[in-house]
Parts: C-alpha cells; structure tokens; sequence
C-alpha cells in the first residue's frame, strides 16, 4: 500500500521552510528528510523514513505558494550562499546562474526540488 506524503505549500515560505516542512511530513516535527539537494536526493532513495519497499508518494498541495517563495528571489539568496563556499572550479558556472536568476531567467529553487523528485523518485511526486 502506497504512503503518502503531503507537502503544505502554504507552509513553505522559503527553502530552510520548505526542509522543515519536508522533514515534519515523512518523519514527525522536527523530522529530517535534507537541508539540501544532496542530502535530499540520498533521503528519496531510502532510509530516511520512506518505505523499504519504496511504495511511496508526495502531494504537494498548494504548490503554486511554494513556486513562488521559492522563486528567482529565493533562487538568488540560495546560490549567493553557495557561491561563497563553492570549490573554484564550481564558481563560473554558479555565478552565471547567478546572474540569470538575478536577471529572473533559468531554473528556481523550486525547479531544482521537482527535478530532485522526478530524478530520484519518478512519478512520485504529484502537485496540487
């Protein structure tokens, strides 16, 4: 039988809410499901409080809140962060994203979380 999740986009104000609000929806409040995109992929293949069997699913209801809280504007203060501790081979490239997201072009924090989902966990996510 499938388990599934629900993502309160109401909730999700930006990325540290949305962690929060990911991590109290598979395990409890003050649960952890990733405070980043790594930790996030390994948590969606297991071991994290989703099912061994891998029979599980996310509801992402009020997505269109979360797009928003989690758009260029968001986008921008999370890869400024990333930029400032990134390996210098990683720079050029982070600062060209930068660039677009300041510019309001190119994939959001909210991209990046779908295609974490649609890459680790393919058709497990449904927004509403």
């Amino acid at each position: 039988m499938t388990v599934t999740y629900v993502i309160d986009g109401a909730e999700v104000t930006g990325l540290d809410a949305f962690w929060r609000v990911l991590g109290a929806a598979v395990n409890g409040p003050g649960g952890y499901f990733g405070t980043n995109l790594d930790a996030f992929a390994d948590c969606l293949r297991g071991g994290y409080g989703t099912p061994d069997d891998g029979d599980f699913a996310f509801l992402w209801r009020d997505h269109r809140r979360s797009r928003e809280a989690l758009g260029h504007a968001a986008t921008v203060h999370t890869l400024e962060r990333r930029l400032a501790r990134a390996h210098p081979t990683n720079r050029a490239a982070l600062q060209a994203r930068l660039a677009d997201a300041r510019a309001g072009r190119g994939p959001t924090d909210f991209d990046d979380l779908v295609a974490v989902f649609e890459r680790e966990a393919p058709g497990a996510l449904a927004l509403a």
